[in-house]
């Protein structure tokens, strides 16, 4: 009977582990999960080199896609900084993660106010727009919204836009969506799984 004891403890450590292990699989993300939930990352814009560029450009590397202007006062800057915070994080694993940053404001973002402002964020960032129609079928595709306000005597004006930062794999496929009121460590850890997952 005791050898009987036994082998149920040990069946039971087993199940017990495997459980374990799955809850440990099943760890939620910090940030959205929207896989399944939104198409595949592509796309046809002029990087901030002036060079035409579609999404194959960046296959094999964890793509965050963010759409804003660079004359945007607050949260465009604010969440590019938090970005560039959770890549520091990630070390030498930076390198594997790009940063595309969609002007919705052509008109003024050119490439090279685009390279300049990209660049202040760190070399992973990378400054794309496009006409009109190539924008509209851009944020169709990913459900975006953004408008220009009228102008100012100054010929200012602003742009209202969505704030999401999607995350696509290295295939291209969305995985997650986080937001200007993410934080750099959580940004970083879910990156970090992306990134272990292949």
């Amino acid at each position: 009977m005791a050898w009987q004891h036994w082998r149920w403890m040990a069946i039971a450590s087993v199940i017990a582990l495997f459980g374990l292990t799955a809850c440990q699989q099943q760890e939620p993300w910090a940030l959205d999960n929207i896989t399944g939930l939104m198409p595949k990352l592509e796309f046809k814009l002029t990087n901030d080199n002036g060079q035409a560029v579609t999404a194959d450009a960046y296959h094999g590397k964890l793509v965050l896609l963010y759409f804003g202007y660079t004359h945007c006062p607050d949260v465009c800057p604010t969440t590019l900084a938090t970005l560039a915070q959770a890549l520091r994080g990630l070390g030498t694993d930076a390198d594997k993660v790009r940063v595309l940053f969609v002007s919705v404001d052509p008109a003024r973002d050119t490439a090279p106010v685009l390279k300049s402002y990209a660049a202040a964020f760190g070399p992973q960032f990378v400054g794309l727009s496009g006409d009109k129609k190539a924008l509209d079928a851009l944020t169709r595709r990913y459900r975006v919204v953004y408008s220009l306000d009228k102008s100012d005597a100054q010929g200012n004006y602003a742009v209202n836009h969505s704030s999401g930062v999607f995350i696509f794999d290295g295939s291209g496929k969305a995985r997650l969506l986080g937001s200007s009121s993410s934080k750099a460590a959580e940004i970083s850890r879910d990156l970090r799984r992306l990134l272990a997952s292949g």
